[in-house]
């Protein structure tokens, strides 16, 4: 059976979720929903990796967080996402020296109900793909990249990407912040 993917112009699912937003004892866990996020009148960029305690994700949500104000000067919160518990992120995260200062949450999609709703689910294992969403503030998915368990992303080309939907024009092939638009 294959999955059928959660794609632009559809409306991001509703959740509740626990997060992991600290490693300091008793303030390690936040409990995040869908509704929170779209009262903020925020973009969400949301990224899931297939497993915690591995050897590609570390290095990609190592990347979303050296970029995580680069996220919140364009108005946009930033949500790391997998199947494992929120128990297992907290302990990577006080595990992995690269992982200890996140500057964003890990949410914990235990059920996979989430995963499953997006699409997202590899067949045989059952863990997230590699997905980037990008969602505008009404929770409308305006991006979606999708990459093979054994590729790691580029967040640059996340963050040009937000930039070009938020400009609100059309953006030509390779456009970057502060280039021209194409007028029609």
């Amino acid at each position: 059976m294959k999955n059928v993917i959660l794609s632009v112009g559809s409306a991001f699912p509703e959740f509740k979720k626990t997060a992991v937003v600290s490693i300091e004892k008793g303030k390690e866990f936040y409990e995040l929903s869908s509704e929170e996020l779209k009262s903020s009148g925020k973009w969400m960029v949301m990224f899931w990796w297939p497993k915690d305690f591995t050897f590609v994700c570390p290095t990609e949500i190592a990347e979303f967080n050296k970029h995580a104000q680069d996220f919140t000067d364009r108005d946009a919160i930033l949500i790391g996402a997998s199947t494992d518990s929120e128990f297992v992120h907290a302990a990577w995260r006080r595990d992995h020296e690269d992982l200890r200062g996140l500057q964003f949450p890990m949410l914990a999609d235990t059920s996979k109900s989430l995963a499953t709703e997006l699409g997202i689910l590899e067949v045989n294992e059952k863990v997230a793909y590699r997905a980037t969403y990008i969602v505008d503030p009404e929770g409308i998915v305006r991006w979606v990249s999708l990459y093979d368990l054994s590729v790691g992303r580029n967040v640059k080309e996340v963050l040009r990407v937000l930039d070009a939907l938020q400009t609100d024009e059309l953006c030509p092939c390779n456009w970057n912040k502060g280039e021209a638009t194409l007028a029609v």
